[in-house]
């Protein structure tokens, strides 16, 4: 006879560990239409000007941002809340308002490791709702950003990023020096363990193959644009050959079927994307240098902000 706690159709229903990424706060919120996609309605024309900041924030209004912070704000209006706990900046965030996102950075009373009624930052909310272009800039331009915080269950954004299978934004903290091995404290899990529950596969091939190349080295003054394996490629290439080795070379050939496969690791593709993005590269030092050649972009180790060196 069957019992409550099992199905013959359904099995033994969810786990424990199914019930805590179930109870998630978060998880509507993410999964919903408002988070995952981009909100960029426009403001109504017969709405009253947004007078806080909070009102420009929400309403994805960057024009009246900027005439709130010319004329100045307060601690208060900076950081005023709603019932979430959430301030504009958060909120903002939270439905992928990127202009708010990069004007804000200039105002100094808004506390970037502020966080709301569920113990979440708005690096955290741009971690799992997978906004990697917003993620970016506040690592990036943000100064005293903590990628360590933690909510009450022990959730870095590391690992809520890899709880949702952002891998972008995994790949993004990790070379801003999150800490991989952090543990969260309801499982004492670390990232690889709850992508690994999670099924996120890609996810994981990504932090490995991060972690096999951990510095970026053609960001340094010292990286020189050559491929190690040319001149023993071209030597065997142009090696005189024998009647029988042209023999087989051609018999090879003709018969051999060739199937589309991944590049190389270390092949001429990884070659040519590291030559063209190195600081030697005329494709890049016409635009943009890097802040400090001396210290590369390195798994583990936390990058400097932008607001710091200036």
């Amino acid at each position: 006879m069957a019992t409550t706690s099992y199905d013959p159709h359904l099995g033994t229903g969810p786990s424990e560990d199914s019930e805590i990424l179930l109870d998630d706060s978060d998880s509507g919120s993410v999964l919903s239409d408002d988070s995952v996609l981009p909100d960029y309605e426009g403001e109504d024309k017969n709405e009253q000007p947004a007078k806080t900041l909070y009102e420009a924030c929400i309403r994805n209004n960057r024009i009246a941002l900027c005439r709130i912070l010319e004329r100045g704000i307060t601690k208060e209006e900076a950081m005023e809340l709603d019932i979430n706990g959430r301030n504009g900046l958060m909120v903002a965030i939270s439905k992928g308002f990127i202009d708010i996102v990069t004007t804000l950075h200039v105002c100094p009373l808004i506390d970037i490791n502020h966080q709301d009624n569920d113990g979440n930052t708005g690096l955290m909310i741009a971690a799992q709702a997978g906004f990697v272009n917003i993620l970016n800039y506040i690592i990036n331009f943000y100064s005293g950003v903590d990628t360590e915080v933690r909510d009450p269950r022990g959730f870095t954004a590391l690992i809520k990023a890899g709880l949702q299978g952002r891998e972008e934004c995994v790949a993004a903290l990790l070379m801003h020096g999150a800490d991989i091995n952090a543990m969260d404290l309801v499982r004492g899990r670390n990232l690889k363990d709850w992508v690994l529950k999670t099924g996120g596969f890609e996810t994981l091939k990504r932090v490995r193959r991060l972690q096999t190349r951990p510095s970026g080295e053609q960001f340094t003054q010292s990286y020189v644009p050559e491929w190690p394996n040319l001149k023993h490629l071209v030597a065997k290439t142009t090696a005189p050959k024998t009647a029988s080795q042209k023999m087989r070379q051609r018999l090879k050939d003709s018969f051999s079927f060739r199937f589309p496969n991944d590049p190389e690791d270390n092949g001429v593709m990884d070659h040519m994307v590291r030559m063209t993005t190195s600081i030697h590269s005329p494709l890049i030092v016409t635009g943009c240098h890097p802040l400090c050649p001396s210290s590369p972009p390195e798994i583990g180790k936390a990058a400097l902000c932008s607001a710091r060196t200036a």
